[in-house]
């Protein structure tokens, strides 16, 4: 077993470097290319370190490694100075998981751009960890029918991080139409949690599954890693210049909207009867065309002017259901930039908006 327990050990760790040096050198290569969609103008930074914080939770793993690999050769491994390590980097870890969720479009609500939640569940996180490395120097004390009860908490907040990365991973890569991936994505996390449950459960470590487990879903949570990488690259590309899109109220409820990138040339679009739609796209409009700073973004969001994103939602799939064209397909971030906090403004530059005089009236 302590073979199994070596050859693990190892190969988690140079999986894991292996993975973390080429996501950070593909975030490297996306900032050098596409700093302009990045960061689009001085007043709102829109930088995303999502891809970054992943790669840096994946140099976690590694000294993780590392420190194993140097307890069980030096013979502290269990000890007062083992635990102390070990726990130090499972609050750096989860963290930086955390804090790549702050940054995905597709994460739950209360995550995603959200400062002050952020700050409370890493301060969660921070005291949980801290209460189990505490709990634990009383040893079997705690341990009661093959159950390590001072690990409890850590593995309820496994779960919940667990929970938050499975259903941001599933959301952006069904919103990618990569399906197969998002599901495979789920199956990942689950197995990844289930391999932390002999760490409590004494009764399930009785052979090498479990290690055979984390090994086959770290590995494979990498490789889906690397595939969000991709496919944020891919989404980038496809993201039209703010400077390159034009939009004209011509009349209640007609726009003509021109983005040369999506072969978009002056397409007029009647919204009809989805006046709702046709007054908020407007109203977007107006604030970013004659206001100035914050007060070009609009609140979206149960206390916000707009009630839901579904409303955003909406007015993109009205505009792609009357184009009709794939190539000409809209995704919401074409439009909108999200600038944290609920608040969200039209992408086009103001000097590309013209807005009819009796609309403005």
């Amino acid at each position: 077993m302590q073979d199994v327990t070596e050859f693990y050990t190892l190969s988690h760790t140079f999986i894991s470097l292996i993975g973390a040096v080429l996501l950070l050198m593909i975030y490297s290569n996306i900032r050098n290319r596409y700093s302009h969609l990045l960061e689009e103008d001085d007043s709102s930074k829109r930088v995303d370190r999502g891809l970054l914080y992943l790669s840096l939770a994946l140099f976690v793993w590694v000294f993780s490694g590392l420190w194993n690999y140097i307890s069980n050769q030096f013979g502290f491994f269990g000890g007062f100075e083992y635990l102390i390590g070990i726990y130090l980097l499972s609050i750096v870890n989860n963290m930086f998981f955390l804090l790549a969720l702050f940054y995905f479009h597709d994460a739950p609500g209360f995550i995603y751009k959200n400062t002050k939640n952020v700050k409370l569940i890493i301060g969660i996180i921070i005291v949980v960890t801290l209460s189990t490395f505490a709990l634990s120097s009383y040893g079997e004390n705690l341990e009661h029918q093959d159950v390590r009860w001072y690990a409890i908490p850590d593995l309820l907040l496994s779960a919940f991080l667990s929970f938050l990365l499975m259903v941001s991973l599933y959301r952006t890569f069904m919103h990618r139409s990569l399906q197969l991936v998002a599901y495979i994505s789920v199956l990942v996390i689950v197995l990844m949690f289930v391999s932390q449950l002999p760490e409590v459960f004494q009764s399930l470590n009785t052979n090498y599954t479990p290690i055979l487990i984390k090994l086959i879903s770290k590995t494979a949570l990498i490789f889906i890693f690397l595939v969000l990488a991709t496919s944020w690259v891919i989404q980038l590309a496809n993201t039209p210049r703010a400077n390159e899109m034009k939009i004209r109220f011509l009349e209640w409820s007609v726009i003509e909207l021109s983005i040369p990138s999506k072969n978009m040339y002056g397409v007029v679009i009647d919204f009809g009867s989805k006046m709702t739609q046709y007054k908020n796209l407007l109203k977007f409009a107006m604030r970013r065309k004659l206001s100035t700073g914050e007060q070009q973004s609009i609140l979206v969001g149960a206390t916000g002017e707009i009630k839901s994103q579904t409303y955003l939602t909406r007015i993109i799939d009205n505009i792609n259901s009357i184009t009709a064209s794939d190539e000409q397909k809209l995704e919401r971030i074409d439009l909108f930039t999200f600038l944290g906090d609920g608040k969200y403004r039209l992408r086009m530059l103001p000097q590309h908006i013209e807005i009819n005089e009796e609309l403005i009236n």
